[in-house]
């Protein structure tokens, strides 16, 4: 049998210094970083995506970081697609590939070359789906594909949504396969519950001092509707309801804090289920 290429995941729960720490094992395993956040492929979201900066890279290449607009939204099945050919270009030139990142699915996307259903976008059924809350959306998944409903997060509207779409044209959505292309090192990095919810608050003032709600104001100036914002979760939505004073200051570190740490721990559930030990 061929041996399978080697690639590094380091991955877990948000505030947790997966950058850091792929960066270290970039310099000593003469390796390249491939992002995989789901929110650092677009341009402009730095501050509040928590996006690795030149200095911090320490001259390590990086890839799949501000590759799409914020306007529009960038797939799973185009981040896969651009993504691969990085990983392969990597091993070509020798190197090793160092997936980092804490969204899974682009993670698994990758590892499984997850296929994704040729399922066009359906305007008219996302605006109706779009008035319902993730609960009502979950709900729905559930009653429609049970088992697609197991593997999915609860809480990702975008998701959601999407799995909805595919059902409405094909039935369900497709069993995906689970034979890895690659020979995997996982490196998952976590910390007690009291700990991390300390490194999230520290971190979310750290941001906030950045300028995190400049970021979101110049963005919003520059075409990103208020509800394209929301949609792209956590610090910006909480930024967008903050910047509409729906919410005051207060209420958004509060509410924001906790957004975060119920992530988190979202986090860890799907890495606990998919990562191979």
């Amino acid at each position: 049998m061929k041996k399978l290429p080697k690639i590094i995941v380091v991955c877990g729960p948000t505030a947790t210094g997966k950058s850091n720490k792929a960066v270290s094992l970039a310099l000593e395993h003469n390796g390249e970083i491939v992002s995989t956040d789901s929110r650092q492929v677009y341009k402009g979201l730095d501050v509040g995506s928590g996006k690795i900066t030149k200095k911090e890279m320490c001259g390590v290449v990086h890839y799949m970081l501000d590759v799409a607009s914020p306007v529009r939204t960038y797939s799973v099945a185009q981040f896969q697609k651009k993504a691969s050919k990085h990983i392969e270009d990597i091993l070509k030139r020798g190197k090793t590939p160092i997936l980092c990142g804490g969204t899974g699915f682009y993670i698994d996307a990758i590892i499984y070359n997850t296929s994704f259903p040729e399922v066009g976008i359906n305007n008219k059924l996302r605006k109706e789906l779009e008035k319902k809350t993730t609960q009502e959306l979950f709900k729905l998944l559930k009653k429609k594909d049970t088992r697609r409903a197991k593997e999915i997060d609860p809480y990702n509207k975008v998701r959601l949504i999407r799995a909805l779409e595919i059902i409405e044209t094909l039935g369900k959505v497709p069993k995906t396969s689970k034979k890895t292309l690659y020979q995997v090192e996982w490196i998952y990095l976590d910390f007690p519950d009291d700990i991390l919810k300390g490194r999230i608050h520290t971190r979310l003032l750290k941001r906030m001092n950045q300028g995190m709600l400049k970021e979101a104001r110049n963005l919003h100036a520059q075409g990103l509707s208020y509800p394209r914002m929301e949609r792209l979760g956590l610090e910006y939505k909480y930024l967008a309801l903050l910047l509409q004073n729906k919410i005051t200051k207060k209420e958004f570190l509060e509410q924001l804090a906790s957004a975060i740490w119920h992530y988190a721990k979202r986090q860890r559930t799907w890495f606990k289920k998919h990562i191979v030990k």
